[in-house]
């Protein structure tokens, strides 16, 4: 089964035609910078210009980076505060005409990863961790998803969000070397070991790439491993997760 995936972000809106059975992207993907103020109405029409690009007329699967209830947003995440109370399928359906299936971001990209990567098989408590204009987070029990599990929200000292301490947007505003950004990152994983004791930590997003720069610095009790689909996880997870709620 063949499904456009796509994977909003705070800086970067991605899509790309997923195989689901195999996990696998099957074209490279399209990406539109996220408009300033990510604003429903903006998102929607890139959403638009995304589902044209691969001239697709059938059900999408979505990631969106906030907590998301039978296709509502419940918080605005790094994007506009308008987005509260908004139904996004029905949004993102009045945009294109497509049928969609949105959920969490991080609960995308963990998908993923619990299905085709790094958590394939692996029994417990799995934390996926992605990194990029925030902190995103998903939770799975033996493989099922508990859904909304948002640890960027964690209040830090004055930061009324640790992701805003934290994040690789941060590292990039504040010119911090990946060892020092690590530092940060570090204090983040102890806290979500402490808070909730999972058996495997996944860190996903663009950070993912960069493992190598900042791996040696992270010092947590629990496992600790890269995405194995990178970037990519979030495209695929969309898709994954519009075929599981079928």
């Amino acid at each position: 089964m063949e499904l456009l995936g796509i994977d909003i972000g705070g800086s970067g809106i991605k899509g790309a035609m997923v195989s689901v059975k195999n996990g696998e992207m099957l074209t490279e993907r399209y990406r539109i910078p996220t408009p300033e103020g990510g604003k429903p109405d903006d998102i929607a029409q890139i959403v638009k210009q995304i589902v044209e690009h691969f001239d697709y007329k059938g059900l999408v699967g979505c990631g969106f980076p906030s907590i998301i209830k039978n296709g509502v947003c419940r918080a605005h995440g790094n994007l506009s505060p308008n987005w509260v109370g908004i139904n996004v399928e029905s949004l993102f359906k009045k945009a294109t005409g497509n049928d969609f299936c949105v959920i969490n971001d991080a609960d995308a990209a963990g998908l993923t990863e619990i299905k085709f990567g790094a958590g394939k098989n692996h029994e417990g408590f799995v934390i996926m961790i992605t990194v990029g204009t925030g902190l995103g987070s998903g939770a799975y029990l033996n493989g099922q998803l508990i859904p909304n599990f948002e640890l960027g929200q964690i209040p830090y000292k004055e930061h009324k969000k640790i992701e805003h301490w934290a994040a690789n947007s941060i590292r990039k505003q504040e010119g911090l070397s990946y060892e020092e950004w690590a530092v940060r990152f570090n204090v983040f994983l102890n806290l979500v070991d402490k808070l909730i004791s999972p058996d495997l930590m996944i860190i996903g997003g663009g950070i993912s790439k960069y493992w190598n720069e900042f791996e040696d610095h992270l010092n947590v009790k629990t496992p600790v491993v890269p995405a194995m689909l990178k970037n990519e996880s979030g495209i695929i997870g969309a898709a994954c997760g519009a075929v599981i709620k079928l």
